[in-house]
């Protein structure tokens, strides 16, 4: 049976309550399982092919929601567009706290309450009640609908009773009296039902609770802004090689196009003529626009700061190294931690718990004695209070900030499993070649025979390596400080070396065991090589050695200073290679690494990391090649590095998206804060129902205090949240 997975967009979610309901609606489906995200408002789906997009939807709509499918290629919305949320929001909050405003100063000081204030109250209260808590009420009247119950269920229940008992004793008891007066009192009253009003608490539980969901939803589109900053690097319009303008998400594989000085590369691609300057700092974070010219590759997202560019499109759209990394952050919002699951499942019991409290708190105190509005107003406070939404946002909203700060870093996480296993890592496996390393050979020594120019000596050498596809042979080209002459006679050894002749000379670049006798300061050169873990190569002109060149892999910038971080965090680095043991020892030398394990192959890395979990480690692997698949997916967490294998990608469970390993400091340290904030967010989350649900059926809270305690719950846990991605931007 063929499972698909679809996204959708759930809408009318206000808590966790809600998340519960829409996935065990959908998973009553037949072979549905759903996971829902209530910060993102989006569903990700797995189903069988013979489920329907209308069944889908149709489940979503029974549990009091509305869905809807992702545009599979929209058009960018700017903030504060034609669907943005905020702008409706905006105005419904700050008409409803003009009109709310004077309703609670004259409750609250009866010093100012006039001859017939109580009726100017009701005029401005009224709208309130309605018009502003409107969006509860049809929240809460479309899961009465459907037989369920929610957060909005609770606060439209609450502002309604308070209105009602309002107009009742308005018009029906005596406090529609002209010289009326009302104490105010922060708990539950024992004044007479027939002359005392709620129109406070009605205007003050709708004002404090919208302001805080605005408060809550911009929130949450701030941790949702390092997606949306992926997307904006994104070239919306490209140019033919024949100058036809297109949309850039119409560009096909193969079509050629052109990146001017200035723009930005619309897709994934090979230059096939001109040379220019390449400025990926923000997809790769190299600091220095990279040079580029035919056949090298460029990245879509990336800017031209030099020269036109042709360029040949090799993936376009959804198939761009930029649009997998968001697609990647995207799955990963989409997914819970444990922590999130539990808290979803006693949310999912939480509202209809409390609404049984709230009639059971009203039962008690009428049949304890209490005047009837003091038993209302106990009533009101907890069904308003105890809205589980700080407990909803706790655990996603923090994963969703430390997501956003690790794509700003340059770090893809994978989801809330490899963000939980991430903070609990100890040990740090780590590949040296592509990894600590450049991964590309370097010419880094020349040593030469007295009376030979060495600049000379290196121009022969490149000129019989040019035609050869060594690596060494590369760096050597690389290296010469002018075009090289041509060389006739060529001719590769394989294992041994290369030769030819160059105006006029018989010139080798050979093994050092196939030189034959060295003078002695290239007997040292090599010595000093083999010590250093390089490896050296020697130059011979007509058959006499003249020179010997040492070429190695170089370390990345900032390896040592990476692996410092992890050893300042109490994390152990082990290097793990199948590079020559000298090699290896000289790197982890320079690196300050004791733990050295060299020429070993995948089934060998494998080994070592399950001897390492053995012992009680957890332990993380980062890898470029697919020689490090294998261990990767062994591992307690897997990382890839930039520029590696798709083996490696695929098997990783995080992926630094900048060369080097500096990125991962920077995400276990996010890891360890991203797990603070959790515990402290549900620890708050819990602490406060705990506090204020006994306080409130015991009548020692007013409604209004009770709404004003619910927003600041929330409001609290998406500061603390927010921390994450202030710290990211740091």
């Amino acid at each position: 049976m063929s499972v698909r997975t679809t996204h959708l967009t759930v809408e009318g979610m206000t808590c966790s309550a809600c998340v519960a309901r829409v996935e065990r609606r959908l998973g009553r489906l037949q072979g549905v399982t759903a996971t829902v995200n209530l910060v993102t408002g989006r569903a990700r789906i797995a189903h069988p092919a013979s489920v329907t997009l209308d069944e889908l939807l149709s489940a979503i709509e029974k549990a009091g929601y509305r869905g809807r499918p992702d545009a599979p290629d929209p058009e960018p919305e700017p903030p504060g567009g034609r669907d943005d949320p905020a702008r409706g929001d905006r105005g419904r909050v700050a008409v409803t706290a003009l009109l709310a405003t004077p309703v609670l100063v004259l409750s609250m000081v009866p010093a100012l309450q006039f001859r017939n204030w109580q009726w100017l109250s009701f005029a401005l209260a009224a709208p309130v009640a309605v018009w502003g808590a409107w969006p509860f009420h049809t929240r809460a009247a479309r899961g009465l609908r459907h037989g369920t119950a929610t957060m909005d269920t609770l606060v439209s229940l609450g502002v309604l009773t308070a209105f009602a008992w309002s107009v009742y004793a308005l018009f029906l008891g005596g406090a529609g009296e002209p010289g009326m007066r009302m104490p105010f009192a922060w708990t539950a009253t024992p004044a007479e039902a027939t002359a005392h009003l709620y129109l406070e608490s009605a205007a003050g539980v709708t004002l404090f609770v919208s302001v805080g969901r605005f408060l809550e939803a911009r929130a949450r589109r701030r941790t949702g802004s390092a997606l949306a900053s992926l997307e904006d690097l994104t070239a919306k319009e490209v140019t033919l090689e024949d100058g036809t303008r297109i949309p850039a998400r119409r560009l096909a594989p193969g079509q050629r196009f052109v990146v001017r000085p200035g723009e930005t590369v619309a897709a994934d691609g090979v230059v096939v003529e001109g040379a220019s300057a390449i400025d990926g700092r923000l997809v790769t974070g190299e600091a220095v626009p990279a040079e580029c010219g035919p056949g090298d590759r460029v990245t879509a997202g990336t800017g031209n700061v030099g020269g036109v560019l042709v360029v040949r499109a090799t993936a376009v759209g959804a198939d761009t190294r930029l649009a997998r990394i968001g697609a990647l952050l995207e799955e990963a919002q989409l997914a819970k931690a444990r922590a999130q699951r539990r808290a979803d499942r006693i949310a999912g019991v939480f509202v209809p718990a409390v609404l049984v409290v709230s009639v059971v708190c009203l039962g008690f105190w009428l049949g304890a004695g209490a005047a009837p509005a003091a038993a209302v107003t106990t009533a009101i406070a907890v069904l308003v209070v105890a809205c589980p939404c700080a407990l909803g946002l706790a655990v996603p909203l923090a994963f969703l900030a430390a997501t956003g700060a690790g794509a700003r870093a340059g770090v893809v996480i994978g989801g809330p499993r490899a963000l939980e296993r991430l903070g609990r890592v100890d040990t740090v496996v780590l590949d040296k070649t592509g990894t600590l390393t450049s991964g590309r050979m370097t010419l880094l020594d020349r040593a030469v025979v007295a009376g030979e120019d060495p600049g000379e000596v290196l121009r022969l050498a490149a000129a019989v390596e040019r035609a050869s596809e060594h690596p060494i042979g590369r760096a050597v080209v690389r290296a010469a400080p002018a075009p090289a002459p041509e060389a006739t006679g060529f001719r590769a050894t394989p294992g041994h070396g290369v030769r030819g002749r160059v105006e006029g000379r018989e010139v080798e670049v050979v093994r050092c065991d196939d030189a034959g006798p060295l003078p002695a300061p290239l007997r040292a050169a090599v010595a000093r090589a083999d010590d250093q873990g390089h490896t050296a190569v020697v130059v011979r002109v007509d058959g006499r050695p003249v020179a010997v060149l040492t070429v190695g892999d170089t370390l990345h910038h900032d390896a040592a200073e990476a692996v410092g971080r992890l050893r300042r965090g109490g994390l152990r680095p082990v290097m793990a290679t199948g590079d020559r043991p000298a090699a290896a020892r000289a790197v982890a030398r320079r690196l300050g690494i004791t733990d050295v394990h060299a020429g070993i192959g995948p089934e060998g890395k494998a080994a070592l990391v399950a001897g390492l979990r053995e012992r009680g480690h957890a332990v993380a692997v980062v890898g470029d090649g697919v020689n490090d698949a294998l261990a990767l997916a062994r591992a307690d967490l897997g990382v890839a590095v930039a520029g590696g294998t798709d083996a490696a990608a695929a098997a990783a469970d995080v992926t630094l998206v900048r060369p080097g390993v500096a990125g991962l400091a920077d995400a276990i340290g996010l890891a360890r804060r991203a797990r603070t904030t959790i515990t402290t967010n549900l620890a708050w989350a819990f602490a406060y129902n705990a506090v204020t649900i006994p306080a409130a059926a015991l009548g020692r809270l007013n409604p209004m205090l009770a709404a004003v305690a619910m927003s600041l719950s929330s409001l609290l846990v998406a500061g603390n949240s927010l921390r994450l991605l202030r710290e990211g931007r740091r």
